[in-house]
């Protein structure tokens, strides 16, 4: 199962999906309850997670979603959308009527059809909400999607040397991509302390930084300044 990743432009390039609405940091959505190991695993491999339901809002249905998309029509725009339970195996259709964005506590209150009064919405906590994977946004011109960076590998642009592989992509002031090192890579420099080897580094994604980002080849080509790539050692 995946998540819809973070869509934020940091300097001149941004990462496409998850967190909050636009600029803001995200909160992190509340922990998903522990799966039974004797209980069936839904298959979501083909399906984006975009929020989740926390409470009711209100006495007439109306719910409290943590979003995990920066895409606001996820919540705003009228449609249908798909919803997992707690303890269920198979989603399940559910129509969006409408939705707003409460600024100060990074959360959507949205409608959904069927759902009138408090009881019912309150016996939807913890429920999530769901979009195929096919039916991701379209993303402006050097902005992706998280999901399609993990696992590019890495590339110093002036040696064509193999740094490593993308493994995570963090939110800070700029964009972080977390590369994990190919041993080889830490082998053969010398700035790397052989008593405390680390096993990533954290590339602000910019296009100072990184100015090639290839999805067709799966390749990324970085520019770092001298003792970046040695600084979490």
């Amino acid at each position: 199962m995946n998540h819809e990743g973070m869509k934020k432009k940091q300097g001149r390039r941004g990462a496409g999906e998850q967190g909050g609405k636009g600029q803001k940091s995200p909160i992190p959505s509340p922990q998903s309850p522990i799966p039974n190991p004797q209980s069936p695993v839904p298959n979501l491999d083909d399906w984006l997670e975009i929020g989740k339901i926390v409470s009711a809002q209100g006495l007439t249905g109306e719910l409290r979603v943590y979003p995990n998309t920066d895409f606001p029509e996820r919540f705003e725009e009228p449609g249908k959308r798909w919803l997992l339970r707690p303890g269920e195996t198979e989603l399940e259709s559910v129509e969006l009527l409408n939705g707003r964005y409460i600024e100060n506590k990074n959360l959507y209150v949205i409608k959904l059809k069927g759902v009138s009064d408090r009881h019912q919405a309150e016996n939807m906590r913890d429920c999530r909400f769901f979009v195929p994977v096919s039916d991701r946004p379209e993303l402006a011109e050097g902005e992706f999607h998280v999901l399609d960076l993990l696992g590019l590998q890495v590339f110093m642009q002036s040696s064509g040397e193999f740094v490593g592989t993308v493994v995570d992509i963090l939110p800070s002031g700029h964009d972080l991509l977390e590369v994990k090192f190919d041993p080889d890579f830490v082998t053969n420099h010398e700035e790397f302390k052989p008593e405390k080897v680390q096993k990533t580094v954290l590339i602000p994604f910019v296009m100072e930084i990184v100015p090639v980002v290839d999805l067709a080849t799966r390749r990324v080509e970085i520019t770092p300044p001298p003792g970046l790539l040695s600084i979490n050692d």
